[in-house]
């Protein structure tokens, strides 16, 4: 049985090394630059694995709520796998670079491969060593572009072609991680320098930055795409024991403890866990096949009861978390700037006419915005846009502020991942 209160201490590791530097430039400035250029940044931490055979697609439609009745080589999806109560595990991208042939990215790979072990699928898998290399901002097609010396009009999003950059063959997905447009460059890791490099020249002309682990949540924050660690994962139960033992002890230090902060609180550690529903992601989940989670999401996808918005925290009521440090008597928990450094989950209660009406998370400032936000998992009668609530800021047992709050769309940041690139 998973201890609730032992989850509650500090991490081991830092997050941001595994971004390089956390800063480059500063935060501030790291933090415009998909919005005014475009950034350049390292996910080469990330997992990889190939899978292969005939049987990928059957073997992947049983734990994912994805549909696969169309995915054409040369196309990627963002899969989903679930726990039978219809709770994200892990999520990733896929893509199909074959007929029979796959490659996973993400902590997913941790859970298929678990999975395959205990299949009779005519699937094989092995891991890959890969750079990926994300260049996102509205100015990313110029400088992917200009590093390969030919033309990526014609890629339509979640889709990737072969490109050669500093002479190695480099697979370009085009996505977009900031709600802007952006490729994810995929390739031998031996060849991150040379890319690096090359990127980074042909991105001065239009501003590029490379972008550091201070500001690096930022974007998921404004776009709504929440992460792993810090608005989930549901590997705590007894269901999922033999798979947590083998991933917590494949995985670094920094990354191996899931730690709580905030002032939500339950016994049970399932309360922390988030359907695909709860988190925007239910236009993926497709019951045209049978999948882990399958019967739990079929009722909550036509009933749901939470959404997910984005809470704008008000201003004098954030400022005098801060001006607490600054006067005698007891401070508020500290709010670090941009966003947490130290790794925890930080979920705070957030309430309505003194009813607990949702749960905030991923709280982080947007200097683009200037404003300091949060995704909310909120009660579908309380969604409202416009409408107010209550952040309770700070740990049990410590001081508490309570932080009036505007809910919001979520995403909040315009999503301009599928524009047109043609005319840029």
């Amino acid at each position: 049985m998973i201890n609730v209160s032992e989850m509650r201490r500090t991490p081991v590791g830092h997050f941001t090394s595994r971004w390089g530097q956390p800063e480059y430039t500063d935060w501030l400035d790291e933090s415009m630059s998909w919005k005014e250029a475009c950034y350049i940044g390292d996910w080469s931490f990330m997992w990889e694995r190939r899978y292969t055979g005939p049987d990928v697609l059957k073997f992947f439609s049983g734990y994912t709520v994805n549909s696969f009745e169309k995915f054409v080589i040369n196309q990627a999806k963002h899969v989903i796998h679930c726990n039978d109560a219809g709770k994200v595990i892990h999520e990733g991208i896929l893509s199909r670079v074959g007929e029979e042939e796959f490659i996973l990215f993400g902590r997913g790979t941790f859970l298929m491969d678990f999975y395959l072990r205990r299949s009779k699928y005519n699937v094989k898998s092995h891991v890959l060593d890969y750079h990926v290399l994300q260049v996102s901002g509205p100015l990313a097609v110029n400088v992917v572009e200009k590093a390969a010396g030919q033309s990526l009009r014609d890629v339509k999003f979640m889709h990737s072609t072969k490109i050669t950059i500093a002479g190695h063959e480099v697979r370009a997905l085009r996505q977009g991680m900031a709600g802007e447009i952006g490729y994810e460059l995929q390739g031998p890791r031996e060849h991150t320098r040379d890319i690096h490099t090359a990127i980074m020249e042909a991105g001065k002309e239009f501003g590029i930055r490379q972008l550091g682990g201070r500001a690096v949540f930022i974007n998921h924050l404004e776009a709504c795409f929440p992460t792993i660690t810090t608005d989930m994962p549901a590997i705590f139960g007894e269901d999922m024991a033999d798979y947590r033992k083998e991933f917590l002890a494949a995985m670094p230090a920094s990354s191996s403890t899931f730690n709580l902060a905030g002032s939500f609180e339950a016994e049970d550690i399932s309360a922390w866990y988030r359907s695909p529903v709860e988190l925007g992601w239910s236009k993926v989940i497709n019951f045209d096949h049978d999948f882990r989670g399958r019967a739990a999401l079929e009722k909550e996808k036509a009933n749901p009861s939470r959404l997910i918005r984005t809470l704008i925290w008000n201003a004098d009521d954030v400022n005098d978390v801060h001006a607490s440090f600054f006067r005698s008597g007891p401070t508020y928990h500290f709010m670090d700037m941009p966003r947490d450094q130290r790794g925890f989950c930080y979920m705070d209660k957030v309430s309505k006419n003194g009813r607990f009406v949702g749960i905030a998370s991923s709280r982080g400032y947007s200097y683009f915005f200037r404003q300091m936000l949060s995704l909310c998992v909120i009660d579908a009668d309380q969604a409202e846009i416009g409408s107010e609530v209550i952040v309770t800021w700070g740990n049990p047992g410590e001081s508490q502020k309570e932080i009036r709050a505007i809910v919001a769309a979520a995403p909040y940041k315009q999503d301009n991942r599928r524009v047109d690139v043609s005319g840029i």
